[in-house]
């Protein structure tokens, strides 16, 4: 096999997933066997006056055809004769009219919101899934999105009980083809909590930079319980940091802002022949060990581009503190809370959409196919580094440029 791989590189992707596609099916075999093995196991002593085990093995059923994410499989499960009383068996792995793995859904969200409507997802899944795929008919897959918006509804409704330590906060641009607005905007809120989880919060339709969305936003979450978290990271033009200030819950919070959108704001100040330059002075800053060498590498810059671009120096000095903000955290945490990359890397399909997709259905359909996005998303989310620094700030212990300064416990101890 390794000789054909190499002689005809066409066929990598096509042997690949025929390798793929007969490793499930071995898989799931051995797996059945096993468990027809222990179920038979488990109840030998029980036999027939003849003295007759009542609960035998039974040869193989009919093959059936299982969709999973590595393609359509066939598959002959094992059966058993079990001449008990009131009694079946049922296999727990493939039950009798499982015809797709529950996986394949994950497949779906991301292929509505890339803008295939629902006529379009059967020959997008046969491509990905072999011909003749089933159980993905437009009919099923309707309602399946509607399974999603009554999923997406109760979702917002359920109680925020866990303590989060950061949020990051967004507006991402989708399309849809219903309504007059061919346009819509999404706030979305993602946290990190305690033990350094990352964790969807909202997905809603609203307006990126009006401060009465992201209130309303807010509000629900509070209204369910969220606590205010200790920092807050999102851009500059959003209506979101009006919204924070006018919840007095989140006084303390600390304002963050993501310095993607910054160094992408201030490089627009300057003619392309300098903008290499300036980034990697931007990111010098950035990236700087200390709140100190931060500032040395601002004014650096401000000295070299005051006169000529004084608009690009204003741009990066007018959120200067909420930039450096993050130096007031544990330093193994700064990767995650200097940018909204959580939110951006989820979305970056949603947003650098072709001119030849048709867009979501509708606002509602939008939403939900989102918040599914998000929530497949969430499964592989990793959590922060060292996130028991997390714990230690909610525990009152004090950063300064990314290391312990003091905590309440050292400050009792010197009282």
């Amino acid at each position: 096999m390794l000789n054909l791989i190499t002689k005809n590189p066409q066929s990598h992707q096509s042997i690949l997933d025929e390798i793929a596609r007969q490793g499930a099916v071995q898989m799931l075999v051995n797996a059945l066997q096993r468990e027809v093995s222990e179920y038979v196991a488990d109840h030998a002593s029980e036999v027939d006056s003849n003295g007759h085990r009542l609960v035998t093995r039974n040869g193989k059923g009919q093959p059936r055809k299982i969709t999973f994410g590595s393609g359509q499989v066939e598959i002959q499960a094992p059966r058993v004769n079990d001449r008990r009383d009131g009694q079946k068996f049922t296999s727990m792995i493939l039950p009798p009219y499982l015809r797709k793995s529950p996986n394949i859904e994950s497949l779906l969200p991301v292929l509505y919101l890339r803008g295939l409507s629902t006529g379009d997802f059967r020959e997008a899944l046969s491509s990905i899934l072999g011909e003749g795929a089933r159980g993905l008919s437009p009919g099923s897959i309707v309602s399946l999105k509607r399974s999603w918006e009554k999923e997406f509804d109760d979702w917002r409704k359920l109680p925020v009980t866990e303590r989060f330590v950061y949020v990051w906060a967004d507006g991402v641009n989708v399309k849809i083809r219903i309504g007059e607005d061919k346009r819509l905007c999404l706030l979305v809120i993602v946290g990190v909590t305690e033990t350094g989880e990352k964790r969807l919060l909202a997905v809603e339709p609203g307006y990126r930079e009006s401060a009465d969305s992201w209130k309303s936003v807010l509000k629900s979450l509070t209204d369910r319980g969220m606590q205010a978290p200790l920092l807050a990271v999102a851009d500059g033009a959003l209506g979101f940091w009006s919204a924070l200030e006018d919840l007095k819950i989140f006084q303390d919070t600390k304002k963050g802002r993501c310095w993607v959108h910054k160094i992408a704001n201030v490089l627009n100040c300057f003619p392309k022949r300098l903008q290499g330059q300036v980034k990697s002075l931007l990111h010098d800053m950035m990236y700087s060990e200390t709140k100190s060498d931060a500032n040395m590498s601002r004014k650096r810059f401000a000295h070299l581009y005051h006169e000529k671009y004084p608009k690009g120096v204003d741009k990066l000095e007018k959120d200067w503190r909420e930039l450096t903000a993050f130096f007031d955290f544990p330093a193994s945490h700064w990767q995650s809370i200097r940018t909204t990359n959580p939110i951006e890397s989820t979305f970056a399909t949603v947003k650098l959409r072709t001119k030849v997709t048709k867009g979501a259905g509708s606002e509602k359909a939008a939403s939900a196919m989102a918040f599914k996005l998000l929530l497949e998303a969430q499964k592989k989310w990793r959590r922060i580094r060292k996130p028991e620094a997390a714990q230690d700030l909610l525990r009152g212990v004090v950063f300064r440029d990314g290391v312990v300064l003091h905590s309440l416990q050292n400050q009792e101890g010197v009282a």
